[in-house]
């Protein structure tokens, strides 16, 4: 194994010194061979060609919503799996959706569903490393994310789509699955391609973003003067310490000043400059004013912008649960869709909406089989064997329904699709090739996804 001796400094986030980061870095690139990373390189380079003005919006029902009480109803099942509530029409000849969805019924013809997706993982961690990075790798056992994002991919490749904006943004924060930012992380692609937590509430009224106003007494002119300084100690730096972290970092400042100092930022994440009325549209609570600043931070310029909708593992009290949530998500996701077509950028944005896994098609006893203390009303455990995913915009054809499953909604019955295929999918409206690769910690190529094709029914 070469060596490199770059000095030693405190750890970083994953346990790896500066120093153990070249040293595993240089064993990497000496047993892969310099001619496949270069060659990995200039092919990543190449790929690239493709400019488009695209974005998108993932919603992500974090903890596992279910598939047959949302998109996938089956009226006709046994009453243990079909459920607690009926499927009412849509806009769209022949889809069907809860009755807990209305303002979604009117607006299916901007939307598709797939409905045969499936991963077989029924473990929170493995499920969401699949459902956002492609690949499995994390478990209950082992949970830190091996691979980098869908939207960290995306956005090193497209970077923003104005400047002066963050590329990667998750509102009010990222986390998956109680990790932060968990998997969607941008793992071994460098922290500058994590995304900007803004944190807060955008439905509180004093709502600000952390750290993006200048403190008391600090004006632009005196953050330029102290910038002038650090870039002379961080020249002096480089001549001792020329690692691809010390550029990463220097990456990650220059874009947290430019949003400190530049307007555009500050513009779109100020969501008091929103009508009322369309406030009140979306829903005045944390949901539905995450997912409106979501429309404002990809009308600015930002490339993928998740919205963090928590808490869907219902094991018990379904009932009470969904019929909390699902008016919220009702409400958040018809606005969204209607307002990006009233705004034309239909075209420009897509909206995802979907969770690590789905819930199990036969209901349980709520807690109550056996148990010493009823610990509620029947409800749906976890179920990585179907699942949905709802896309629209961008490209997407509305009013289509990609896939089935069986009768009882166990497993896909026509067009298996798996995270791969949706992530070749969100690639292709992006503009970026899937096949691109990156250099993991150990310095080995590793393409964005290994398998996994376009959905063509939708586009």
């Amino acid at each position: 194994m070469f060596r490199i001796e770059a000095g030693s400094t405190r750890k970083y986030c994953d346990g790896l010194s500066r120093r153990s980061f070249v040293q595993v870095g240089v064993a990497g690139m000496a047993s892969v061979g310099l001619a496949d990373i270069l060659r990995a390189q200039e092919a990543s380079a190449a790929v690239n060609h493709t400019r488009k003005d695209t974005a998108v919006i993932l919603i992500w029902l974090d903890g596992g919503p279910g598939h047959m009480d949302m998109y996938d109803m089956k009226p006709e099942a046994p009453v243990e799996y079909r459920g607690i509530w009926r499927p009412i029409r849509t806009n769209v000849p022949g889809i069907e959706i809860t009755e807990l969805y209305p303002q979604q019924a009117k607006v299916a013809d901007k939307f598709s569903i797939v409905r045969s997706l499936h991963h077989g993982s029924g473990d929170h961690f493995t499920a969401g490393h699949y459902m956002l990075t492609s690949r499995g790798g994390a478990s209950g056992g082992d949970t830190p994310g091996k691979y980098p994002s869908l939207g960290s991919i995306a956005t090193k490749v497209c970077g923003p789509r104005r400047p002066g904006m963050p590329a990667h943004v998750a509102v009010p924060y990222a986390s998956s699955i109680g990790l932060r930012p968990g998997y969607f992380g941008a793992n071994y692609l460098g922290l500058e391609h994590n995304p900007f937590e803004p944190q807060g509430d955008p439905n509180s009224q004093n709502f600000q973003v952390n750290n993006l106003n200048l403190t008391s007494g600090l004006t632009v002119e005196r953050l330029e003067d102290r910038r002038s300084l650090l870039n002379k100690f961080d020249s002096m730096r480089k001549v001792i310490d020329n690692t691809h972290s010390v550029e990463a970092f220097d990456r990650f400042h220059q874009k947290a000043f430019d949003l400190v100092v530049g307007t555009e930022g500050r513009k779109a994440f100020d969501i008091s400059k929103e009508d009322p009325k369309l406030r009140d549209r979306y829903g005045r609570h944390t949901w539905g004013q995450s997912t409106l600043l979501a429309r404002r931070l990809v009308e600015a310029g930002s490339t993928f912008v998740t919205v963090h909708f928590g808490g869907w593992d219902h094991h018990w009290d379904l009932k009470k649960g969904y019929e909390n949530y699902l008016p919220k998500v009702d409400s958040a996701v018809a606005t969204l869709l209607d307002d990006l077509s009233q705004r034309g950028l239909s075209e420009r944005v897509l909206v995802m909406l979907c969770g690590e896994f789905s819930r199990t098609p036969r209901m349980n006893d709520g807690g109550n089989g056996g148990a010493p203390m009823s610990m509620g009303t029947p409800a749906r455990d976890h179920w990585g064997q179907a699942m949905f995913c709802l896309l629209g915009g961008a490209g997407i054809q509305g009013g289509r329904i990609v896939g089935s499953t069986t009768s009882k909604g166990e497993t896909p019955k026509d067009r298996p699709l798996t995270p791969s295929d949706l992530h070749a999918t969100i690639y292709h409206v992006l503009g970026v090739d899937p096949k691109i690769n990156f250099l993991n910690h150990s310095g080995r190529p590793v393409p964005a996804i290994d398998h996994g094709e376009v959905i063509h029914e939708l586009l």
